[in-house]
């Protein structure tokens, strides 16, 4: 059964589809960036411990996120801020990759473009 499917299964009144793209989308972002941070580990550039920190960050808020998105209850009042930091997080840690010049910053900085949109689009039917 597929989160879409179980997420269907309760009686709320939520967007099934911008959830579960949000979810796809955290998790998706925290296995970037975690790959993302040993990738850099491995680059030894001092220059790059401001890109391990945001990705660090970004991959344990998105985890978090994802978790919590997933048994969302109607009144979102609880996970929306969460959703809100995620989206604000994925920004900034899609900013800070794009300053290096690493394939794997480059393709981390995408996964997190992707999450934040995905957060976005979610916040403005929630709103």
């Amino acid at each position: 059964m597929s989160v879409k499917e179980l997420l269907r299964t309760h009686e709320d009144e939520r967007d099934i589809d911008r959830l579960v793209a949000v979810i796809e989308a955290a998790s998706d972002c925290a296995a970037h960036c975690l790959a993302c941070a040993d990738a850099c580990l491995e680059e030894g550039d001092p220059m790059l411990n401001r890109c391990i920190r945001a990705d660090l960050d970004c991959a344990d808020i998105c985890t978090a996120t994802a978790r919590v998105v997933a048994r969302a209850g109607a009144s979102g009042a609880p996970w929306l801020e969460l959703v809100r930091v995620c989206m604000d997080t994925c920004t900034t840690c899609a900013e800070e990759c794009e300053k290096h010049d690493h394939e794997h910053c480059r393709i981390c900085a995408e996964a997190c473009r992707r999450c934040a949109e995905a957060c976005r689009q979610l916040l403005d039917t929630a709103a």
